[in-house]
């Protein structure tokens, strides 16, 4: 629910009725909001991103990679859906060249406004690295035009995270979701994708945005891209979990509680319900 008059009272009712034009629901929403902070906009980065990037360091390595020639160059993280881009200038900070992907061009506009304000409360990691370059572009996820403005090929990027995108989507774009992510990682098992799983325990026969998303639906869709994953009647996931994943899946690194995250990923006696998996092409 939201407290602005401007704004839809129920946020999943307006986006139910954009159907297949689910994009433009979302874009709506953001013209509607003139550039103020839409119901599901925390204001800064998840802390359980920030923990991954310092703890984690030894599965997702430097964000400065070398090539087969031995010349060094910065790596390419991605943030499809980023809102009003606080992940992107966490991953900047910390040395990746950080893209933020919104369909809506007033999205990125915001994006744009935040760096400039508040660009400052992200500083540099590590001197030793520097901080990347930071690019906001308009476009969808699931097109190459927005590739082609960056002039970046598919199998572009080295990082990719995900934390409200998976579930804002209607979970009939889930299996091309996974597909994508498999289109535009580098094209090595170096490349690795980060999810912040969230709802994971609300209720699947529930309308959303978010969309129930439990760890078994992102094993399932991630390991086997781009392929219709069966949902019973209460929209849980039913996949045979002995199924073998599919030639070009991804596999699960790590996966773990976090300490930290958001007020919202916990429940009413504070306890964390998020989980954080890293994912990778198979070795």
């Amino acid at each position: 629910m939201s407290n602005d008059p401007k704004l839809p009272s129920s946020i999943p009712a307006f986006l139910a009725g954009y159907k297949e034009n689910y994009v433009e629901g979302w874009a709506e929403l953001w013209n509607k909001s003139e550039g103020k902070p839409l119901p599901f906009d925390r204001g800064f980065p998840n802390p359980a991103l920030e923990d991954t990037l310092i703890e984690k360091r030894d599965i997702i390595k430097s964000p400065i990679g070398r090539d087969a020639q031995g010349n060094t160059y910065r790596k390419k993280a991605l943030v499809p859906g980023c809102g009003r881009g606080v992940d992107v200038l966490l991953l900047a900070s910390f040395g990746y060249d950080a893209c933020g992907l919104e369909y809506s061009a007033t999205a990125v506009e915001v994006c744009k406004e935040e760096q400039a304000k508040n660009g400052d409360k992200y500083p540099v990691r590590d001197a030793g690295v520097g901080q990347g370059k930071i690019t906001f572009v308009q476009g969808d996820f699931f097109q190459d035009t927005w590739l082609e403005k960056l002039q970046l090929p598919r199998n572009s990027f080295d990082l990719i995270y995900d934390y409200t995108f998976f579930c804002a989507l209607n979970p009939s774009m889930r299996p091309q979701w996974a597909l994508r992510h498999t289109q535009l990682l580098v094209d090595s098992p170096r490349g690795h994708l980060i999810c912040l799983e969230y709802p994971r325990h609300k209720d699947p026969s529930l309308q959303g945005p978010p969309w129930a998303s439990t760890s078994e639906t992102y094993m399932a869709h991630l390991s086997h891209p781009g392929e219709e994953i069966p949902y019973d009647a209460n929209r849980q996931c039913s996949i045979d979990p002995s199924k073998v994943p599919s030639p070009q899946g991804l596999e699960r690194v790590a996966y773990w509680q976090p300490a930290r995250t958001h007020e919202i990923g916990k429940n009413e006696e504070g306890e964390v319900q998020d989980r954080v998996s890293i994912w990778r092409r198979p070795n």
